[in-house]
């Protein structure tokens, strides 16, 4: 069965489990990938995964009609990773330092949208929160701040810090990329050359 927003909305309101599942599927891979951005791996991810759609249907009834329905959902699951990372680890790092926006821009204009995502999640916790939640979430330092309890210099030091380890990463893969298109054009070089050392 098909539901438009306001009618899905008003069955989940009422429990129907086949609206629940409707709701579900249609939204648990953009919000997979979403929690997958503040979590560790997949396991961590689907966790979340589940957590929101459970704070979802329990506080369904809170939804106003006001604003997209998407986006309020979509915050509840970046506030759901962002509390069981708080459950995980109680640490945060802290330093200021400046970089050049200009190769962050060209990292991701290049940088295949899959591997991104594995640089992201590599990061460690503090960065990688901060940096999904103003680059990808578009949050303001002072709003990250407050979701997170740190300062706003926290949150730009954090930020600084995620995209010089992005461009480090991306500037190590394009060197080995270089390595193994020489290597490669080695290779080939040898198998064509006509005389066996």
């Amino acid at each position: 069965m098909k539901y438009d927003e306001k009618e899905l909305i008003l069955a989940c309101r009422a429990h129907d489990r086949s609206a629940q599942k409707y709701l579900y599927d249609c939204y648990a891979p953009k919000f997979f990938t979403i929690a997958l951005r503040y979590c560790q791996d997949e396991y961590q991810a689907e966790d979340v995964l589940q957590e929101s759609f459970i704070r979802i249907y329990t506080c369904i009834d809170q939804f106003e009609f006001i604003g997209s329905f998407e986006g309020w959902m979509r915050r509840i699951v970046v506030n759901t990773a962002l509390e069981e990372y708080r459950k995980r680890n109680k640490k945060q790092t802290t330093a200021l330092d400046q970089i050049d926006f200009s190769l962050v821009t060209q990292v991701s204009e290049t940088i295949d949208h899959e591997y991104l995502l594995k640089i992201i999640q590599s990061l460690p916790p503090g960065y990688r929160q901060v940096f999904n939640l103003y680059i990808i979430e578009g949050y303001a330092h002072k709003e990250i701040a407050d979701m997170l309890g740190i300062s706003e210099s926290t949150s730009k030091s954090q930020l600084n810090r995620a995209r010089k380890a992005i461009i480090a990463i991306w500037q190590k893969m394009q060197q080995n990329w270089i390595f193994l298109w020489l290597g490669a054009t080695f290779i080939t070089f040898l198998s064509s050359y006509p005389y066996r050392l």
